[in-house]
């Protein structure tokens, strides 16, 4: 990393507007994407059904911390989510007080279906470049994702953060 460029970007700094445009253009495919799949889910609440495709079954207060909410506002998520029939509630045999949350089969048709969406219009808009520019987007994207401490799934490289 260039060490001059770091904390020296202001606001309005024109790397700082490319990026802010851009991420209105990926929020705009992710909004598309479940739109087109139905489900009529937010994005907060696709992002907890992404967490749930990627982390398996887990513990209702260890959701709330991933999507770093408070555990009422997860609470109130997963009911609206199990009421979708997209996720379910199970107790743990061995603590009966722990609930997990896991996605239904509905739920993981739903993430894949956003995801091969997501897939399809990515694929559409990048056809537009130049292979110059394609070297170019992976490299800036994977030096920003980096950058951002974002890691990718192990395993899970097909769904999407959002």
């Amino acid at each position: 990393m260039n060490d001059r460029l770091v904390g020296a970007l202001s606001e309005d700094d024109p790397v700082v507007e490319a990026v802010l445009t851009a991420s209105r253009a990926l929020v705009g495919v992710a909004a598309r994407s479940i739109a087109a799949a139905g489900g009529d889910v937010t994005l907060p609440q696709y992002r907890a059904l992404v967490l749930m495709a990627a982390r398996g079954p887990q513990r209702l207060i260890d959701l709330a911390e991933a999507l770093d909410v408070n555990r009422s506002t997860a609470t109130r998520m997963c009911d609206r989510l199990v009421a979708k029939r997209l996720v379910r509630r199970s107790r743990l045999p061995s603590d009966r007080r722990t609930i997990r949350i896991s996605l239904t089969s509905e739920g993981r048709a739903l993430v894949d279906g956003v995801t091969k969406k997501r897939r399809a219009d990515l694929a559409q808009i990048l056809a537009q470049l130049s292979q110059e520019q394609h070297v170019a987007v992976v490299a800036a994207l994977t030096a920003f994702a980096e950058a951002a401490d974002e890691k990718e799934v192990s395993g899970h490289a097909d769904i999407p953060a959002l």
